[in-house]
């Protein structure tokens, strides 16, 4: 789960993505995070994104952005606003590391694809481009369909690509995505962030003054018997006196 200041670094491609607000900071309304762009860094490939807006402010250097059939240069103090379902691809023009504030509406699972992407770079599952291979690609898509889907034609491609999915998945590729999306292993650990919530030690009732714990449990305390019927609580008949013997050992 992503969290706010965490850093993801794809060596492929060349971003670094700093997170400030996540999904869960604000609801799943929205993300935000800085983009820094080396100087010869861009996205993998042009997309779609069905249902989401994303707004770009150029904090520092240069990009270049491709939205439909135009061509945006935007510099230090420029904004940008995609709309969903608006084909655009972005890459760093200058020779100066570039960064840009983006902000994500809404959030949906847009972190954890970050987080995937950089993961299959890290492990080399990706092109020399930044782009999924064949089969962790058809995976990708249909993990993520709702947050991103191909420029042209993405029925179609949803129905070409299914039996690729299905034989990755048969190779077993998909249980790569639960982790490949834990934060430690992408990013900086959160303080505190190892222990699991409820894991504190199971409280006891204190035993009465004098009173020892039955044996194998410490802490416990032995129930009281309830009495049977027709006997009375020291275990005789009642109104039975006791032998003297008895009596005579206390």
């Amino acid at each position: 789960m992503a969290f706010a200041e965490q850093v993801l670094d794809n060596p492929i491609s060349g971003e670094r993505f700093i997170f400030h607000q996540t999904a869960a900071d604000t609801g799943g309304k929205l993300l935000t995070f800085d983009l820094v762009l080396a100087p010869d860094g861009q996205v993998p490939g042009g997309h779609v994104h069905p249902v989401q807006q994303e707004y770009f402010q150029v904090l520092a250097g240069t990009m270049k952005f491709r939205k439909g059939r135009s061509t945006v240069i935007a510099r230090t103090g420029d904004e940008v606003v995609v709309e969903p379902g608006s084909y655009h691809r972005f890459a760093n023009a200058g020779t100066q590391p570039a960064v840009v504030r983006v902000q994500v509406q809404p959030a949906l699972s847009m972190e954890r694809l970050y987080e995937t992407v950089v993961g299959l770079a890290r492990d080399g599952r990706t092109t020399q481009t930044g782009m999924p291979k064949p089969l962790e690609l058809a995976l990708f898509m249909r993990e993520f369909a709702q947050e991103v889907q191909a420029p042209l034609a993405p029925g179609l491609v949803r129905v070409a690509t299914a039996p690729v999915a299905w034989l990755a998945t048969r190779r077993g590729l998909q249980r790569r995505y639960p982790r490949l999306s834990v934060a430690p292993l992408l990013g900086p650990v959160r303080p505190g962030g190892g222990r699991a919530a409820a894991t504190g030690p199971t409280p006891t009732r204190p035993l009465p003054t004098g009173r020892r714990a039955p044996q194998g449990r410490p802490g416990a305390t032995r129930r009281p018997r309830t009495p049977t019927r027709g006997r009375d609580a020291r275990g005789g008949v009642p109104g039975a006196r006791r032998p003297a013997s008895s009596w005579s050992s206390r």
